[in-house]
């Protein structure tokens, strides 16, 4: 990703995500603070998707919409913050392409969480995350909708 994607990844994250919009200043942050996990998918004329993530120190997860303004020096875990892809690039593996993407770019952590939306809790376990009930209080995920589930993965 490059500060040229951020308008097509905003455009992205405003169709995938209508109910969980994010200030367009968010995407520039997480590309600024860390580049390696700020990835587009490229499609013939236009991204067909972004994946985008950084290192947390578990279980300190950052609100939705939330500009940070430095990562944790002593981070232990990779936070997926979003993984989406237009419909025309789905059934392809390519969330699981982005997920070992993301890890490359942090291969000392051995840990990555996320928070499913949208009742995918089903798809991520395909890719190896376990829900995580009381790792953090309900109230820390209210940004991420009601239906919001902490998901963990080892690697």
């Amino acid at each position: 990703m490059t500060r040229g994607d951020l308008a097509s990844v905003l455009e992205i994250a405003d169709r995938i995500h209508p109910d969980l919009p994010e200030p367009p200043d968010v995407f520039a942050n997480r590309l600024a603070l860390w580049p390696a996990g700020a990835l587009v998918l490229d499609g013939d004329r236009t991204l067909l998707g972004y994946a985008i993530g950084h290192p947390i120190r578990f279980p300190n997860l950052p609100a939705l919409g939330c500009v940070l303004d430095r990562l944790c020096e002593d981070s232990d875990t990779f936070y997926v913050h979003d993984v989406a892809l237009m419909p025309e690039a789905r059934g392809r593996s390519r969330a699981g392409e982005a997920l070992n993407m993301l890890h490359l770019g942090a291969p000392h952590l051995k840990r990555t969480c996320l928070v499913a939306v949208y009742g995918t809790t089903v798809f991520w376990a395909r890719y190896g995350f376990e829900a995580t009930a009381n790792a953090v209080p309900r109230e820390k995920l209210a940004s991420y909708g009601d239906d919001a589930t902490l998901m963990v993965r080892e690697w």
